[in-house]
C-alpha cells in the first residue's frame, strides 16, 4: 500500500517543524557534533598514547631483565649454560604470576621459579634450532603461559650464548599489567573529557548566545520602529550586522519619503473637494434649486465616492513599515489651552485626566484634528463643565470627552455622526466635524461613540489603537 505524499510548501505558522530553522538551535547542534568528534578522536588518539607508554614500560622492564639475564650466562661444570647468580627477583618470584623468564640452548633449559618447572611456548622462527634470525635486541612478542593466561613476551636470539653455542633467552609479563593501568588510565580520561566537553559545550551555548545577542537587539530595534518609538535603527551595530541595518535604514527613510509625498496628495485633494462638496450640499437643500432630490442624490454619490477612494489612498499611505507614535498629553494640553480663550465668555472649566506615557499609534495632525472636534463640539453645547480622559484598555486607548450641555438621545446620537448632520441650524457650523472624527477613527481602525455621561450630557469616546 503507497502511502500519500506530505503536501509541498512552507509549514504552517506554529508547525512542530517550524522551529527547526532556528540559527541559534543550529550552532548549537553544530557545535554539539564538532566537539563530540573532537573529543572521540582525542580520546582514542591519548588511548593509542597510553597503551604505548605502558607497554614500553612493560618492555623496558622485561629487557631489563633479559639484559640481566645474558649478562650472568657462563659454562658450567658440565659443559652447558648456566647462571652466575640467582636473577628470580621480584615480580619474577611469584607463582603462576605471568612474570617468568626461560632460556633455551637446545634442549636445555632454565627457568625462573615462577614457572614451576614448565616451559613458555616460544615463537618457531625464534628458537635457536628453527631457523630465526639473531637480532642485537630484543623483539616482542605474544603468547600464553602454561596455565593458559595471555603473556606479552620479549625475545632475544644470542648467536653465541658463553661461547658454547646459539640460545633464546625470553622473558614475559602477564596482559593483565598492561590493560589494567590502561583501563584505569582510560577511565580517569573518559571523565576528564566528559567534563571538558560539558565545559566547552557551556561555553559553546554562551558564545552562540552572546553572538546572536545583536541580532535579538535589531529585532528589538525594528519593533519600536514598527510601535512608533524610533525612527530608524541606531547604527551601533558589529561590523557584520552594519551594513544590513544601513539597507535598513535606507529603506524606512524611502518608505517615509513615500508616505510624506502620498499623504500631501491625499490632504490637497480632501481640502480640494471638501469645500465645493460642502457649499453644493448646503445650496442644495434649499426645495427650491433642486425640487425632485436628483442633484442632491448626485452630490451624496460623488461624495461618498470621493470619500472611499481618499480613505483607500490614505490607508495606502498609513500601511507602510512604520507608525506614527503620539503621546496625548502634549495634544490635549494644548487643546484645552486653545478652546478656554476661544470660549473665555462661557468660563468652562476643563478636567483633563490623561496619564503620563499613553500614545496612539496615530498621526500627530489626525490626532490634534479628531480631539479639537470632540473638545470643539464639547465646549459649544457645555454650560460651564469639560471632562477630558484617556485610559488603556485590552485592544488600545479609550479618549473620553463629555460636557455638561443636554446630551443626545440614542436615535439623535445616532443620526449625528453622519456627514453634514447638524440638530440645531442655529448653532454656527457645518456638520462635518463628527464625520470626520468617525472616518479618521475608522482608518485608524477604531471608533467613535456618543451616548450620556456622568454630567448627564453628551460623552463621546473616542477607541484609538495603542
Amino acid at each position: 500500500m503507497t502511502r500519500p505524499r506530505p503536501p509541498h510548501g512552507p509549514a504552517p505558522h506554529g508547525a512542530p517543524h517550524a522551529h527547526r530553522g532556528s540559527l541559534q538551535r543550529r550552532l548549537i547542534l553544530a557545535a554539539l557534533v564538532l566537539v563530540t568528534v573532537a573529543l572521540v578522536v582525542a580520546g582514542v588518539a591519548i588511548g593509542f598514547i597510553l597503551h604505548r607508554f605502558v607497554r614500553g614500560q612493560l618492555d623496558s622492564r622485561l629487557d631489563s631483565q633479559i639484559v640481566a639475564i645474558a649478562s650472568s650466562l657462563e659454562r658450567g661444570r658440565d659443559g652447558r649454560l648456566a647462571l652466575g647468580r640467582n636473577l628470580d627477583g621480584p615480580p619474577f618470584d611469584r607463582d603462576r604470576s605471568g612474570w617468568s623468564w626461560q632460556v633455551r640452548q637446545g634442549d636445555a633449559l632454565l627457568r625462573s621459579g615462577s614457572l614451576e618447572g614448565r616451559d613458555l611456548t616460544v615463537p618457531e622462527d625464534d628458537r635457536p634450532d628453527g631457523g630465526g634470525r639473531h637480532r642485537d635486541r630484543p623483539r616482542p612478542g605474544d603468547a600464553v603461559d602454561p596455565w593458559g593466561n595471555p603473556v606479552i613476551l620479549r625475545i632475544l636470539a644470542l648467536p653465541d650464548a658463553a661461547g658454547i653455542g646459539p640460545a633464546t633467552i625470553v622473558a614475559s609479563a602477564p596482559v593483565a599489567a598492561l590493560r589494567g593501568p590502561v583501563r584505569e588510565a582510560s577511565l580517569t580520561l573518559a571523565l576528564i573529557l566528559a567534563v571538558l566537553g560539558l565545559c566547552l559545550l557551556a561555553g559553546l551555548v554562551v558564545q552562540v548566545r552572546l553572538g546572536l545577542r545583536p541580532l535579538e537587539r535589531l529585532r528589538r530595534d525594528l519593533a519600536e520602529i514598527r510601535a512608533g518609538k524610533r525612527a530608524q535603527v541606531p547604527e551601533t551595530q558589529p561590523a557584520e550586522i552594519r551594513p544590513l541595518v544601513r539597507e535598513v535604514n535606507a529603506l524606512l527613510g524611502e518608505n517615509a519619503a513615500n508616505l510624506e509625498r502620498a499623504r500631501t496628495h491625499v490632504a490637497n485633494l480632501a481640502h480640494g473637494l471638501k469645500t465645493p462638496l460642502a457649499t453644493l450640499t448646503m445650496a442644495l437643500r434649499d426645495g427650491e434649486r433642486d425640487p425632485d432630490g436628483r442633484l442632491t442624490t448626485l452630490v451624496s454619490g460623488m461624495d461618498g465616492q470621493i470619500r472611499h477612494h481618499l480613505r483607500r489612498a490614505r490607508s495606502a499611505a498609513l500601511g507602510g513599515a512604520t507608525r506614527e507614535r503620539t503621546a496625548l498629553e502634549a495634544p490635549v494640553a494644548d487643546l484645552r489651552s486653545t478652546f478656554a480663550r476661544l470660549y473665555a465668555e462661557k468660563g468652562i472649566a476643563f478636567s483633563v485626566e490623561v496619564a503620563d506615557g499613553i500614545a496612539v499609534a496615530c498621526d500627530g495632525q489626525d490626532v490634534d484634528e479628531m480631539l479639537g472636534n470632540l473638545i470643539d463640539n464639547a465646549c459649544r453645547w457645555c454650560r460651564a463643565r469639560v471632562r477630558i480622559a484617556a485610559a488603556l484598555n485590552q485592544r488600545g486607548v479609550t479618549i473620553t470627552v463629555e460636557d455638561d450641555g443636554p446630551g443626545l438621545d440614542a436615535d439623535a446620537a445616532a443620526g449625528v455622526l453622519g456627514r453634514g448632520k447638524r440638530l440645531d441650524e442655529t448653532v454656527p457650523g457645518h456638520g462635518f466635524g463628527l464625520s470626520i472624527t468617525t472616518e479618521l477613527a475608522e482608518l485608524y481602525g477604531g471608533t467613535l461613540r456618543l451616548d450620556r455621561g456622568s454630567f448627564h450630557g453628551l460623552r463621546a469616546r473616542l477607541d484609538l489603537p495603542r
